[in-house]
């Protein structure tokens, strides 16, 4: 990934959705560009034009912190995007020498793999940041079954939702799960913008799936800790499910997806039904 082209992209989409009403500036006539032009964020920032012009355009070697503060507060970005923000400074200021090779298997420690298969009532799946599920216990494999037997070697979420034409099936809340995707490839690919593994899969995306491309274009970013999220099963139906993302402190990148059910809603039957159908039909799978 080429850091400078992320960062301009970055901001001048952040630009371009702020109209100057919204910062007490007047319109104008009729304008050529959406949203702020480059000075008025300068200004709003407290730097010289042509110093902002230089930050968008990705040189951002030596900005100090309190000018990419000004600089979100300018583009009123949001906790999330402002973290993205420094991340993409982090990026561009340690740019290693040759591009980091995927591994062959990430290697999930024994005692997540055995708090997952302990968790006998919860569906729960680890996930590294390019959203392969490297990690799963019976249920959370039962719950994910269309991903897992649709997929060649170690499922990844981001093939299946955007290249697999059941996916939809899978998550009735289809563009839900898809925005979700591409905010999590779009923090990761910052996180890791030298990591094959992710270059390789966003370049994939993008070439087979248009509504993947629409969505990267966007640089939307987003929190991905807790919600909701439903599915539908070819087994038990619909499910409604609440889940909490907790990132593994002993191995960087996994992040452990745990759900559970609104007590006494029929999703909680049906994730009863489910964690039967897993017991009693697919027990070999319990590990991916």
């Amino acid at each position: 990934m080429e850091i400078a082209k992320e960062i301009k992209d970055f901001l001048t989409t952040r630009r371009a959705r702020i109209t100057p009403d919204q910062v007490g500036l007047p319109t104008g006539g009729r304008r050529r560009v959406a949203g702020l032009r480059r000075e008025v964020v300068a200004m709003l920032a407290g730097v010289s034009a042509e110093y902002y012009v230089q930050i968008e355009r990705g040189g951002v070697s030596g900005v100090s912190d309190e000018v990419l503060y000004a600089i979100a507060t300018a583009l009123r970005l949001d906790d999330e995007e402002t973290k993205h923000l420094f991340t993409l400074a982090r990026a561009a200021s340690t740019r290693p020498r040759r591009r980091i090779a995927p591994r062959a298997r990430v290697e999930v420690p024994e005692p997540v793999q055995a708090l997952v298969d302990a968790m006998i009532t919860a569906p729960a799946v680890v996930q590294n940041g390019h959203l392969d599920i490297v990690a799963v216990n019976a249920l959370g494999r039962a719950l994910y079954a269309d991903v897992f037997d649709r997929s060649d070697g170690v499922p990844n979420l981001a093939r299946f939702i955007f290249l697999d034409r059941r996916a939809g099936e899978t998550f009735p809340d289809w563009n839900h799960a898809a925005d979700d995707a591409v905010a999590i490839l779009r923090s990761e690919a910052a996180r890791s913008p030298y990591s094959a593994a992710v270059t390789g899969l966003v370049g994939e995306l993008a070439t087979r799936s248009d509504e993947f491309r629409t969505r990267w274009a966007t640089h939307d970013i987003k929190a991905h800790r807790r919600g909701t999220k439903r599915f539908h099963h070819p087994v038990v139906g619909d499910l409604t499910l609440r889940f909490e993302a907790l990132e593994v402190a002993s191995a960087a990148g996994l992040t452990l997806f745990g759900f559970t059910a609104e007590p006494g809603s029929p999703s909680e039957e049906s994730l009863r039904l489910l964690s039967s159908w897993a017991a009693s039909d697919r027990p070999e799978h319990q590990h991916s």
